[in-house]
């Protein structure tokens, strides 16, 4: 199907009043856009130096140059100066790992226009030209974004502090300088998501508080670099990521640039025609608009609308420390935002199991704000670096607690943070019906149950075929689990996989998908399942869906029973009862699986605990991939039980008698 097809086909899905405004919209760009291509090719876009000859921000920052001895102490404190120094050389010497990369080596000069692991270039030109997705080669242009949104500046920044080393300013400087050669304002690549502008900026606003008083920088390059920030709010707000359907993460991080390059610049303006170009509008727009989007995007119960537990988290960071940032500036949000930011940051604390880690709902990219800690090693499903610093804001020793393991993001932000809190009470069974996920827990065993609404209300952007699927946790080991999301665009035969029924802890019939999805439109699941909850409580959960009953006359009913040291999972295919369906099990990569009487009773083991499942019949195990970050995937196997009408599975925890066993070795 071509790329004209396809949109053809997205707009008739769209009711008739939004068809007609993206077209209105469209028919105003086109001749706008040719304009302003020629425009630029003769003359490139640029300001007068004169106007940042003697610019300084007057913004509080999250830390100032007065904070500097006390935060090189805590970090030494912390015996974390070691690594943070490591990861500061490795980009030195220009050896990244991004996107399931691998620490590789980008050259002399990064190629900030090329996804290096393809080795697929794009070339410079006007960016709405630049076609950045192309299915039929395996070029990613998140990697180019990734290395341009420059969130490695803020290790660089923390090591010249540690060090004192002016090799980190340079190298800082000497980035900034040739990304800026590289990328002309508007002609790359690096201009064609307005998200990665933003983050960009904010990256680079962050930077400049490490460095603005190094010796070896001198004044043209910060009017170079003031002069590109300037620039980049410019075109933050005249290509605001705001006209589709509905808006999500990415014009979230439009705003969010906008409010940070708005405190950063203040008062200044350039005196010309378009009276957008004021930092001040920016500010007060972005200010507005975060206000508006906090309830537009996030349910009363503290869930993200695009029901992926991962952008849950980079949506909740771009809240979160905005929000404080704002507060630094004396700017107050409602009393209904904070609590609804609250409610995020416990949707956070709840949903993590024993091991620290998220379950993997729905897409995830690994997309973050700002990097304060663990550049090199920070664990994309581990959320918790959010909660301390949502432990200052909100005064909750819960969130501190959780958050202990991540003392050097709070202390980036707050300077100091409060120790030794107490262990709160134990975390329960709690509900999330505006979102969809329902978690069972007890003293040994964590299962998050998928049962909700697609993303963007029914749009299924980022939502993978989950429905009633669940994630299974006990003692802190992951058993079963969410396969992840892997790749988007560049394999977009591994994308349909990672998103279809038969990759998740769910029934299947008759080879169907839950939702059906076009093979090309990877973004794109209109909502067929409609998933609801009969029944919840502190050990029960029954739902179902209805996304195979137009299709083979069946709706799927689950029930989950949680008892001390064992599951009970119950299928029944209610309707069309002759139809062939399979449960499907997707394990941990580090579970070993073993088969009993007859290769039909199933033992999963890991460390010293086993589930021991029922007499089953005819089950499978298989090879299968699962992702836990974005890029990179590694091999698992997967159980699948075939069933009729009704499938009932009886998982029992045990823990194994290390002596018996080592005896039997005997």
């Amino acid at each position: 199907m071509g790329e004209l097809t396809r949109k053809i086909q997205n707009l008739r899905k769209l009711p008739i009043d939004k068809a007609l405004k993206k077209i209105v919209i469209k028919l105003y760009e086109l001749p706008y856009y040719k304009l302003r291509k020629e425009i630029i090719k003769l003359k490139p876009i640029d300001i007068d130096d004169k106007y940042f000859n003697n610019f300084k921000p007057n913004c509080d920052f999250f830390f100032n140059i007065t904070d500097k001895q006390l935060l090189v102490e805590k970090i030494k404190q912390l015996n974390i100066e070691k690594q943070i120094i490591n990861d500061a050389n490795k980009i030195c010497f220009h050896i990244f790992n991004l996107l399931g990369s691998g620490d590789i080596y980008l050259g002399k000069q990064l190629p900030w226009n090329t996804d290096f692991k393809t080795n697929f270039v794009w070339e410079n030109k006007f960016y709405k030209d630049i076609k950045i997705v192309d299915l039929s080669n395996n070029a990613d242009v998140k990697v180019p974004w990734e290395l341009s949104r420059f969130q490695h500046l803020f290790t660089l920044g923390k090591a010249y502090w540690l060090t004192n080393d002016e090799k980190y300013a340079i190298e800082f400087k000497e980035e900034i300088e040739d990304w800026i050669e590289k990328n002309p304002v508007e002609m790359s690549v690096n201009w064609t998501c307005t998200m990665d502008v933003a983050i960009r900026a904010v990256n680079w606003i962050a930077a400049y508080f490490f460095f603005k008083d190094s010796p070896s920088i001198d004044k043209n390059f910060w009017i170079q670099f003031h002069k590109s920030l300037y620039l980049h709010g410019r075109f933050i707000i005249k290509n605001l990521e705001n006209k589709g359907p509905h808006t999500g993460n990415h014009y979230l991080s439009n705003i969010v640039g906008l409010v940070w390059l708005g405190l950063y610049f203040g008062s200044f303006i350039v005196n010309d025609r378009n009276k957008s170009n004021n930092p001040k509008k920016w500010l007060d727009y972005g200010l507005s608009e975060l206000e508006k989007e906090m309830f537009v995007q996030n349910n009363p119960d503290g869930t993200n609308y695009e029901a992926s537990t991962s952008y849950h988290r980079l949506v909740t960071e771009l809240f979160l420390k905005t929000t404080v940032l704002c507060t630094k500036n004396n700017i107050d949000f409602t009393k209904d935002y904070m609590a609804r930011l609250e409610k995020m940051c416990e949707f956070i604390m709840n949903i993590t199991k024993p091991n620290g880690l998220a379950p993997i709902i729905g897409d995830a990219d690994d997309g973050r704000l700002l990097i304060l800690s663990n550049y090199s090693t920070w664990i994309k499903n581990d959320f918790r670096h959010l909660l301390g610093i949502a432990g200052e804001l909100f005064d909750r020793d819960d969130f501190r607690y959780y958050g202990k393991d991540y003392i050097e993001d709070t202390l980036w932000i707050y300077q100091s943070y409060k120790g030794n809190v107490e262990k709160p009470e134990q975390l329960t069974s709690i509900a999330y019906k505006d979102g969809g996920y329902y978690i069972l827990r007890n003293d040994r065993v964590y299962c998050c149950i998928r049962c909700g609404e697609l993303s963007f209300r029914g749009d299924g952007v980022h939502s993978h075929n989950d429905q009633l699927s669940f994630d299974l946790n006990v003692d802190g080991e992951d058993f079963i689990v969410d396969p992840g999301s892997y790749v988007y665009t560049a394999d977009y035969k591994m994308r349909n996989l990672f998103r279809s029924t038969e990759m998740h802890n769910t029934v299947q019939v008759e080879k169907l998908e839950q939702n059906d999805f076009e093979e090309y439109n990877l973004f794109y699941m209109k909502e067929q399942t409609h998933a609801k909850n009969h029944g919840f409580n502190m050990n029960f959960f029954e739902g179902t869906h209805i996304g195979f009953k137009e299709k083979c006359n069946v709706i799927h009913k689950r029930t989950v029973l949680l008892e001390e040291s064992s599951v009970l999972i119950k299928d029944q295919l209610i309707g069309d009862t002759n139809k062939n369906a399979q449960l499907t099990l997707i394990l941990s990569p580090d579970v070993v699986v073993k088969l009993e009487e007859n290769e039909n009773k199933i033992v999963l083991e890991k460390g010293s605990i086993c589930i021991k499942f029922d007499y089953i019949r005819d089950l499978k195990i298989e090879n299968c991939w699962v992702s836990n970050s974005y890029g990179y995937k590694q091999s698992s196997k997967k159980i699948t039980i075939p069933f009729s009408k009704e499938l009932s599975i009886k998982m029992t925890i045990e823990t194994k008698d290390k002596l018996n066993w080592m005896e039997s070795l005997w």
